[in-house]
Order: structure tokens, then C-alpha cells, then sequence
């Protein structure tokens, strides 16, 4: 079962297309739990006013997983995290990648994740709700461990910091990731 957290804000419009996006895309029970404040503790001003993502998913995993298999944050607010290079160290110009502005972040595999509309903006509102279920079907399959795929329009590519890459993509999955879930 997949709790979705509408934070403050998010228009219940939106949050029953998200439920109903994920569960007939992966075929699961949706349950839509009660609006709620972004969490303090996850409140950041680094480079400007956020959350951080990692601790949006820490503090989700504790409050919501213990009647649920996977939880599921969305959000308007700015989201962030810190980019790390392969050795662990914060990427370069770290003033960049201390505080990175995302779209979305979901450990792989995991079992919470937080996607913010924040950062996919349109104006034309179609395409900003094609971004954000993209966005919102690539987070939740890494959390049923699917990494970044190389197939660029498959919904597992890696975003690389672009938007158009999230608009190229298509909203499904390539016969490999398909593969993978089964």
C-alpha cells in the first residue's frame, strides 16, 4: 500500500491524479492521507528558502511506514539536497551542489520519496502536469529499485539537471526497466 502525503498547499485535484497515476501505472493500492505542514526540521536557507528532500523522506519513513509499504511526499515548495561526486565529496563548485534544487528524491530502492511541482513549472498547464507525473512515476520506481536508465525516453533517465530531459521522456517504462520489476 502506498500512502500519499498531500503537503500544505497541494490542490487535491492534483494529489487524486498522482493516486491515480501511480496505481495504474504500477498496479498498486493508493491510500491518501491528510494534509500536512512540511516539517520544520527539514526547513533549510542556504541558498534560498527549501526543504531538504533527504529529510522530508527520514522523517516521512518514521511518521507514516508503520501501517504502510511505500510513502510518498508532494509538494509546491522548493525541495533540495546536497549533490555528492563519487568519492563522497560534495560535488564541485560545491556552492552549487551543497544546496542542489530538485524536482523529486527517492532512495533506490526505498520506501519513501517526495516529488515538488516547484521546479517543473509551465505555462501551459498540461505540460506542467506531464512533468510532474513523469516526475512522480521515475521517483517511485526507484523506490521499487529501478536505477537510472540509459534508454533517454524511458521515465528511469536520468534528468541531468534539465528539464527537457524530463519532457523528452516518455510516461513509460523500456522493455529493460519493464524487466526489472517483474
Amino acid at each position: 500500500m502506498v500512502g500519499i502525503v498531500p503537503y500544505k498547499g497541494m490542490a487535491p485535484d492534483k494529489v487524486d491524479t498522482i493516486s491515480k497515476v501511480i496505481s495504474n501505472f504500477y498496479d498498486v493500492k493508493i491510500v491518501v492521507l491528510p494534509e500536512r505542514k512540511l516539517y520544520k526540521e527539514a526547513y533549510t536557507a542556504v541558498k534560498s528558502p527549501r526543504y531538504r528532500a533527504d529529510s522530508i523522506i527520514r522523517i516521512q519513513k518514521r511518521v507514516d511506514l508503520d501501517t504502510l509499504d511505500y510513502v510518498l511526499g508532494l509538494t509546491n515548495s522548493d525541495i533540495s539536497i546536497t549533490k555528492y561526486d563519487t568519492n563522497g565529496n560534495i560535488r564541485k563548485p560545491e556552492s552549487r551542489y551543497r544546496d542542489f534544487g530538485i524536482m523529486g528524491f527517492a532512495y533506490c530502492p526505498g520506501n519513501s520519496s517526495v516529488v515538488s511541482t516547484y521546479r517543473i513549472q509551465h505555462k501551459d498547464t498540461e505540460i506542467t502536469l506531464s512533468r510532474f507525473k513523469k516526475v512522480v512515476i521515475h521517483e517511485f520506481g526507484h523506490n521499487l529499485g529501478l536505477p537510472h536508465c540509459e534508454d533517454k525516453h524511458c521515465v528511469m533517465t536520468d534528468a541531468v539537471e534539465k528539464i527537457a530531459t524530463v519532457d523528452n521522456a516518455k510516461m513509460k517504462l523500456c522493455k529493460k526497466c519493464k524487466g526489472k520489476l517483474n
